[in-house]
């Protein structure tokens, strides 16, 4: 752990004593999202030592040009990058003159900070001792609504401790930001106007390229022990920031407050000409109701989430609160409300790795938005990749595929690839496959086969085509090959035939095949429809088949194993336990070039595959495969614990599923990769859920009915979680020597457990 003062809580993200060593770590941890918007938590105070501040707004974007240092042709022109908005937090606080400033005090004692993830807001309390020996308590807590969503809310409390004082307020809006990611430290905001009425500021701005308007808003007021005061303020504004100051003379004990209501409306929901006057409503109606009612919305706002969310762990803090950081992450980067929106992997803590969309929402995130949402919430995101097909046949045009043959970017905005590192853009070509079996995850774990003849044959047809395309023939293999290729494990770059995507692309053929036999027999308008647009004729599935069929799958007839890709076994084969921990992580210590020539496995390529596809293979091969590979393993992606820990509860190796859990749960909470403070992992987050409730819970989709095999690790006394199952809600508890289980629907319905066949019935409790 490189982490060790985050205090243990069940609901709690706690920070006790400021450090600045710990700001940029806590801004991350500790910060908000609604869906439509978030934030880091930033201070809302100045704060002149080491910080990342970050706002962002979902869907608004920037195509910074790429940089590389030799252009290839085929490159993206463009990285796309999540944009640091204007802020609309910042509070400049003066006392007697002094800007209050945690990193130039005398003194800050009984610092506390806090994330409630059970009722969405985060808190802030300090006692400073300032230069000039005022000596103040500080109070804050700030949220960002879930209800009306383009707004948030901050109480900013001070009270003077040892003399009366002179207490001002600037709250601002500033526009003068710059991304901590950038390519060419463009200018990526243009302002439009700065103005104000009243108590309210508006900041109207429009991203450079992509032309995204957005209107950044505050309200704001003071009150003294709890009473309003009507004061004049002043007003400075400039070409990029508005600021209004209050002045007031604050006896000693008396509690001065800030409120203040801000936030961003964009042009992706209203007319550009309107976003001032749409973000006066949404001003309004927040200030009507108050901060306090605006919270209690907030708190059953998230009780709502939790109730079908929620994973109890008994007997075991870290791991508790480690859960349920990541349940509360996943809901704030997404809720399934804008269809055109996906999870981008570092949600709204960060800017690295740019887009908003990776394989990552197909392989990890779909399970839980599956089962702890409506359906239809993962049914958008299957959509989302629907209306990007266009768009994924020109990507894959521009890399010299034809006839409708579909590549999906690895990282994209608006469909385009936009991710400019070549071992990853021309080559992570699995991502393809991740794609595809979304498709099929949904419709095993909803019933609802609908979406296929509607929409997703035609992606089915696409990714199909590419994969028949991006294969050859090996006159010495007499199979098929895929060459110049890297597996989800990014430690081998450039490398022949690897396995997970050589399997997957013979999967995405046959379930292609499978689903226009399907579809002709079952759907013929939707059929006739289909084959028309795509100009899909038998003798081109006639050709799929022979490559689906006769695909090279590397293998080893010594170690008796399926091998990573052609020249695994040319490496030096020497076990990560015999890596000296000060060489560790190796993607930071260690040359690339190093990296690629050793055995070393960033994330599971042979697993992963046995994961997706583990009816496909007996439990024997998956332990073989498990015991050969896992000692390669280093877990230095952020994807690759959770997948480990869901195999070793099937292997019954429940000390290593554990171990794995608690650093998948607490990969950021322990900063395991020393990078949190660049910001969260938030699509791994879902693979932590994952490994809860598919690992140690053991759920299935087995012979079209939920199955059950549960285990638990010896350090907790027992665990819960809720899934959405078919429009039924299905509590398990997992106790020590037996299982709970509880249905919230109106019908019987059949599960099996342990192999067995059990019937739950609403609202009747059955042990097993």
């Amino acid at each position: 752990m490189n982490n060790e003062y985050i205090q243990p809580d069940n609901w709690s993200i706690i920070e006790e004593g400021f450090d600045p060593k710990h700001v940029k770590s806590s801004e991350s941890l500790m910060s908000l999202g609604n869906g439509a918007m978030g934030q880091r938590a930033n201070f809302e105070e100045h704060y002149s030592g080491e910080t990342f501040q970050g706002s962002y707004v979902a869907g608004v974007y920037y195509p910074d040009k790429t940089r590389v240092g030799w252009w290839k042709n085929g490159y993206p022109e463009y990285f796309a990058k999540v944009l640091n908005a204007p802020n609309w937090i910042g509070i400049n606080v003066s006392v007697n003159g002094e800007i209050l400033d945690l990193a130039k005090c005398n003194k800050v004692e009984n610092f506390i900070r806090e994330l409630n993830m059970k009722e969405g807001w985060l808190s802030r309390s300090f006692i400073a001792t300032l230069q000039n020996f005022i000596e103040v308590k500080v109070e804050t807590k700030r949220f960002l609504s879930l209800d009306i969503d383009e707004v948030g809310a901050i109480e900013y409390n001070v009270t003077p401790l040892n003399n009366d004082t002179q207490i001002n307020f600037s709250p601002y809006l500033d526009n003068g930001i710059t991304n901590e990611d950038s390519n060419w430290d463009d200018k990526f905001w243009d302002v439009l106007s700065v103005n104000h009425e009243h108590e309210q500021a508006f900041i109207v701005s429009k991203t450079m390229k992509t032309h995204f308007y957005v209107c950044t808003s505050m309200q704001t007021q003071v009150s003294l022990n709890g009473t309003v005061l009507k004061q004049d303020i002043t007003i400075n504004d400039s070409i990029n920031k508005i600021s209004f100051t209050y002045q007031n003379h604050v006896k000693k004990g008396d509690t001065i407050t800030l409120t203040k209501f801000g936030g961003y409306i964009s042009d992706r929901n209203h007319d550009k000409n309107e976003l001032v006057s749409e973000a006066k409503k949404a001003l309004k109606k927040v200030s009507e109701l108050g901060f306090d009612t605006l919270l209690e919305n907030q708190k059953l706002a998230w009780s709502k989430i939790w109730d079908k969310a929620d994973i109890t762990i008994e007997g075991d803090v870290a791991a508790q609160q480690g859960i349920r950081f990541n349940i509360f992450h996943l809901n704030q980067t997404y809720l399934g409300t804008d269809a055109r929106l996906n999870i981008g992997p570092k949600g709204f803590t960060g800017e690295k790795y740019g887009g908003s969309t990776y394989w990552d929402t197909e392989a990890y995130c779909i399970p839980f938005y599956m089962a702890t949402k409506d359906q239809n919430v993962a049914k958008s995101l299957l959509e989302y990749r629907y209306h990007h097909l266009e768009k994924a046949i020109e990507n894959a045009q521009k890399l010299g595929f034809s006839n409708g043959a579909a590549l999906y970017p690895m990282v994209t905005m608006n469909g385009e690839e936009c991710h400019n590192e070549w071992e990853i853009t021309f080559e992570e070509i699995h991502r393809n496959g991740a794609i595809a079996f979304a498709i099929y995850n949904y419709h095993r774990y909803t019933g609802d086969y609908s979406y296929i003849p509607e929409k997703g044959l035609e992606v089915l047809i696409g990714i199909a085509r590419f994969w028949h395309q991006r294969a050859n023939f090996s006159e010495a293999k007499q199979q098929y090959v895929i060459l110049g290729v890297t597996g989800p494990n990014e430690y081998e770059n450039n490398v022949n035939n690897n396995w997970y995507t050589n399997y997957i692309a013979k999967w995405c053929i046959d379930y292609a095949l499978e689903n226009i036999e399907k579809i002709e027999n079952k759907y013929s308008s939707d059929y006739t429809r289909i084959m028309h647009k795509a100009k899909l004729s038998k003798a081109e599935l006639t050709q799929w088949k022979d490559v689906a069929d006769n695909m090279y799958f590397p293998f080893s007839e010594e170690k008796n194993v399926y091998l990573q890709q052609d020249g695994f076994l040319d490496k030096e084969l020497i076990s990560v336990s015999d890596l000296p921990k000060t060489e560790r992580p190796i993607n930071q210590k260690w040359s690339w070039d190093r990296i690629l020539r050793s055995p070393y496995i960033k994330q599971a390529d042979i697993l992963q595959g046995f994961y997706f596809f583990e009816d496909h293979f007996s439990k024997e091969e998956l332990e073989r495969h498990f015991d050969f590979y896992e000692p390669f393993t280093v877990h230095e992606s952020s994807l690759s614990p959770c997948v480990h820990s869901i195999q070793a509860s099937k292997l019954n190796r429940m000390d290593q599923a554990y171990e794995f859990y608690l650093r998948t749960s607490r990969l950021d909470l322990d900063d395991y990769n020393h990078e949190v403070e660049e910001g969260l992992h938030i699509t791994s987050m879902a693979g932590t859920w994952m490994s809860i409730v598919e690992g140690f819970g053991g759920m299935r989709i087995v012979n079209d009915k939920l199955s059950f095999e549960p285990k638990i690790p010896e350090q907790w006394e027992g665990f819960s979680f809720k899934v959405n199952f078919r429009n039924q809600t299905i509590k398990v508890n997992v106790c020590k020597n037996q299982t709970h289980f509880e249905l919230e629907g109106d019908h019987e319905l059949e599960i099996l457990v342990n192999g067995k066949t059990i019937a739950i019935s609403p609202n009747n409790l059955v042990t097993v």
